[in-house]
């Protein structure tokens, strides 16, 4: 074969590939097996290493890239990203269109649409040719996935027009690929993916694109961000249909209706059939279907007004409960635990699920060998809805909560008003072990390298029985320890030591006082504050120096800290009276008796003092910083891009803000990331205000 006539073969064989690849991902419709397909590519392939001057971007063979050796690129989107807000039943449903209402009152028809549980990527085309592919990102900025997403046979390197557009739309893996994909790392002994879009967003942010060809990942496009298209489009339903035309794939389940009615008929219909698609997909998504209507409904802060997302119920499932367990926490509180056959509820397989407390194990009537309908409460915790009554055989056995701890054989008490059983035992196992794994967790003194297995480990072995313990403990006590090898001896004696100094909400929150939560902490610690300024009491400036300089042998300088001492704190807070403490600002009447009762135990006083003698002190720049945020309340949802949830909640209280779990008339923010849920529409119900995380980063 001369060169024009491998020339000619190649064009050929790409005109004819990229054809079966429309018919295949586009119109669902299959000339030749997919082995011929192959087979042509395979040519193609060998034809264009043999005459790499005739390869061109478009070809079916330049879909995978070379390795990336580090970060994907970010890029900022030509147009800015918004998620839908969802809703949750038909009435939100219901209320979304009232809204709508208000202000577009005419006629109105929906494009109901498959949310596919995918990962969200926007592409361009420049003059019809595949240029760029971007994830979503925090919707302004996004990471640059080209070298991927060309690696998907669904999606079309050159369009059948010579256009500029940008598309968005969901790559994901069709559910026979992700039991594949399974089936091959259960024979290779590898860890199994937890659902297809993990498996999906793994595939996409893959550095070797030869990985992520593997994967068989797809993608159905939605959106039209913008385009110079000279077709005159003025629906939803339209451009979908011109999609198709262009040769991008559409997941062809949408469907165009006239009333709200319809739409809730569409989503039932769907719930029920969501099992028999060939991919996943977690709810509905309505449009209004006018373009015009569209902009004139426009955008809130993070979502756009004339659509929503529907969320399908979360999935349920059936389970056998083995046995029903007792768990005992910090505060004695004693749990029971359904321990069940293990089973796949919406993408994880769960085989214990909270029964929360007698009255809920009797409410329902929950026995051991029941077979039970479990869920995941908000897609997150497993729980027990109900009993299968049908399927009892007889010899299921009702349980009875015993009279004693199951850890440390003590009493057990349920005092009146409470759901709670108790364990009466101060000293209880259980109850210091939970303790001290909530006093070194991240929320309170943050102390790498100490989980709940080393906790567990140094408590057999007598190395702690006490908080204080931990800030006492040798180097060789830890290298006796099981897996303690020199470094990680040395990494967590530096954790402890780094940990010495620490904010006196997060002192007062690793205490772990009964009802009092973080905020009610840092409320309590402002309180303090104000009452040692307000009795003329010096606050001390300290040069505190924290590292083990003769273990690391670090020459660090001591630098001077705005410090409160632990005594100090002992006895501003011991003068306070019940009242006083119940009228604290955020404490009230429940957690105000906790807090009272547990500052007055001669125990705990003790405690605080060996805190002292080990070297804590406490610091208070971040209660004394006037910041920005001061007088604001603000609630989180959803999933910030570039913050973490905790880093946030600093952010807030150390530039004066306060932080809330619950949205409420008097909340003046609403700060929302991705994937928010209810909290964002009762925000807009009230008409608090929301913001993204730019917005909050521009008010710091």
């Amino acid at each position: 074969m001369n060169k024009d006539e491998a020339k000619s073969r190649i064009e050929k064989l790409k005109e004819k590939i990229n054809k079966l690849n429309y018919k295949y991902f586009v119109l669902n419709e299959t000339e030749v097996s997919e082995s011929v397909r192959d087979s042509l590519k395979k040519e193609l392939i060998e034809l264009e290493q043999e005459y790499p001057q005739f390869i061109t971007p478009d070809s079916p063979t330049q879909r995978v890239g070379s390795v990336l050796s580090g970060k994907f690129e970010k890029v900022r989107h030509t147009t800015p990203k918004k998620s839908l807000a969802d809703v949750f039943s038909e009435a939100e449903i219901r209320d979304w269109e009232e809204r709508i209402d208000k202000i577009v009152p005419d006629k109105k028809e929906f494009v109901c649409e498959l949310k596919i549980d995918g990962l969200n990527i926007t592409i361009l085309y420049e003059k019809g040719i595949f240029v760029r592919a971007l994830t979503r990102g925090n919707g302004i900025e996004g990471e640059d996935v080209t070298h991927a997403v060309k690696t998907i046979e669904a999606v079309p390197l050159q369009l059948k027009e010579k256009i500029d557009i940008e598309v968005s739309g969901e790559v994901y893996i069709p559910k026979k690929e992700f039991e594949r994909m399974n089936e091959y790392n259960k024979k290779n002994g590898l860890e199994p993916f937890a659902n297809p879009r993990n498996a999906a967003a793994g595939a996409v942010r893959q550095l070797d694109p030869k990985v992520t060809a593997q994967r068989g990942l797809s993608m159905f496009f939605y959106h039209v961000d913008k385009t110079n298209l000279s077709d005159k489009i003025t629906t939803q339903e339209e451009i979908l249909e011109k999609f198709k035309q262009l040769g991008l794939p559409v997941c062809d389940y949408y469907e165009k209706v006239k009333s709200i009615d319809e739409v809730i008929k569409f989503c039932e219909k769907w719930a029920k059939k969501r099992e028999n698609v060939g991919f996943e997909i977690d709810g509905i998504v309505i449009k209004v279907n006018d373009f015009g209507s569209q902009k004139r409904l426009g955008y809130t802060a993070k979502a756009p007004r004339y659509a929503i997302a529907y969320k399908f119920p979360a999935a349920q499932v059936s389970s056998r409960i083995l046995d029903i367990i007792l768990q005992v926490g910090r505060t004695g509180a004693i749990t029971p635990v359904a321990v069940m056959t293990p089973t796949l509820v919406a993408g994880s397989t769960v085989s214990r699920a909270t029964l929360h407390n007698e009255d809920e194990i009797n409410k329902k009537d929950i026995r051991i060998g029941d077979t039970v309908i479990i869920q995941k409460a908000g897609d997150v915790i497993p729980e027990v809805v109900s009993v299968i009554k049908d399927l009892r055989t007889g010899e299921e056995k009702p349980f009875h909560f015993p009279k004693k701890c199951p850890v440390c054989g003590s009493d057990i008490e349920r005092k009146e008003g409470e759901s709670a059983y108790r364990c009466t035992n101060k000293n209880c196992y259980a109850v210091e072990k939970e303790k001290l794994i909530h006093f070194v967790s991240k929320k309170a003194f943050n102390i790498d390298g100490l989980g709940e297995k080393v906790v567990e480990q140094m408590i057999d072995e007598g190395l702690v029985q006490k908080a204080p313990d931990i800030f006492t403990l040798k180097r060789e006590d830890l290298m006796g320890m099981e897996l303690f090898k020199d470094k990680r001896a040395d990494n967590l004696l530096h954790s402890v030591e780094k940990s010495k100094k620490i904010e006196l909400d997060k002192f007062i929150f690793a205490l772990g006082i009964r009802y009092l939560g973080e905020q009610g902490s840092y409320d309590f610690a402002k309180h303090i504050l104000h009452h040692q300024k307000k009795s003329n009491k010096k606050i001390e400036r300290k040069a505190v120096k924290l590292s083990q300089n003769q273990l690391f042998e670090i020459d660090e300088t001591p630098q001077e800290e705005e410090v409160f001492s632990v005594l100090d704190m002992i006895e501003t807070v011991k003068s306070f009276s019940l009242e006083e403490i119940k009228n604290i600002e955020g404490i009230g009447e429940k957690m105000g008796d906790e807090v009272h009762e547990w500052f007055n135990n001669d125990k705990n006083e003790k405690l605080l003092e060996d805190l002292y003698k080990v070297g804590v002190v406490l610091e208070i720049s971040n209660l004394t910083s006037t910041g920005k945020l001061k007088g604001k309340s603000f609630v989180l949802t959803g999933t910030l891009a570039g913050l973490g949830r905790d880093e946030a909640k600093d952010l807030i209280k150390k530039n004066g803000g306060t932080v809330h779990s619950s949205v409420s008339q008097n909340t003046h923010f609403l700060l929302a990331g991705e994937s928010a849920g209810e909290k964002y529409t009762k925000a807009k119900d009230l008409g608090v205000k929301i913001i993204d995380e730019e917005t909050f980063r521009k008010m710091l």
